[in-house]
């Protein structure tokens, strides 16, 4: 296997990991109610966001050019707020994340061929 074909692989990996945990954070979600009532599910979906923003930081710089529409780095950031100032995390800001951003991100990351 190439270098190059290995890289992609793992593009394809990372990727799914992304699809897959805004999959999940949509499974959680029922309503607006069922989350700001539920930490269990505020739990669930802080946890896949931040698996789908680790894995964001692992595509490689070649998928990151290809498809500049995405902010990678503003979900790199998110990644970081989320890890690292768990405490200070803003429900609010969360469910704004999950209504607005996920939707077009899952989109283009729909549009992604890697196989």
């Amino acid at each position: 296997m190439s270098v190059e074909s290995g890289a992609k692989k793992d593009n394809a990996v990372y990727v799914e990991h992304m699809l897959d945990s805004i999959l999940r954070i949509g499974e959680y979600i029922e309503s607006k109610e069922l989350f700001y009532g539920s930490r269990l599910v505020q739990d669930a979906v802080v946890r896949n966001l931040q698996v789908m923003a680790e894995s964001s930081q692992r595509l490689s710089d070649e998928i990151k050019e290809k498809y500049p529409d995405i902010p990678w780095n503003d979900i790199s950031g998110f990644r970081n707020i989320l890890v690292h100032d768990y405490l200070g995390i803003d429900l609010d800001v969360i469910w704004s994340v999950v209504e607005q951003e996920l939707p077009g991100l899952e989109k283009v990351l729909n549009e992604i061929n890697l196989k």
